[in-house]
């Protein structure tokens, strides 16, 4: 079983920057790819990007490519999404997500571990 806790989330002028973080614990030694996905009211949950084990290979979806970035810290067991240049439809709840499959493309049926979820408001 693996948990998952994301923190950092909250409200944010548009223009900023935020950065949430993702504690992984129990049996992360099995854990391959880290994703983020988000999912706005009355939407579907999203993908955002992905790092894979060892942070070598990161991928973002158009929507945040170039404006967000994913990083993994294996000391800590924390996974990092830094938001900048934050647009009123970033807004959402983050999730943060485990999968212990190889070559994952993003979808959410392909991540077994989720956390609860943090809240992102981008509003003037």
């Amino acid at each position: 079983q693996v948990q998952l806790v994301e923190s950092g989330g909250g409200l944010v002028q548009p223009g900023g920057s935020l950065r949430l973080s993702c504690l992984a614990s129990g049996r992360t030694f099995g854990i391959y790819t880290m994703g983020w996905f988000r999912q706005a009211p009355g939407k579907e949950r999203e993908f955002v990007g992905l790092v894979s084990r060892g942070g070598g290979t990161t991928y973002y979806s158009d929507s945040v490519k170039g404006r967000f970035i994913i990083s993994r810290d294996y000391a800590k067991n924390t996974v990092y999404l830094q938001m900048n240049s934050l647009k009123p439809e970033d807004t959402a709840v983050y999730y943060c997500a485990a999968s212990l499959q190889f070559g994952v493309t993003g979808s959410p049926a392909e991540f077994g571990s989720w956390g609860q979820g943090t809240q992102v408001t981008v509003s003037p």
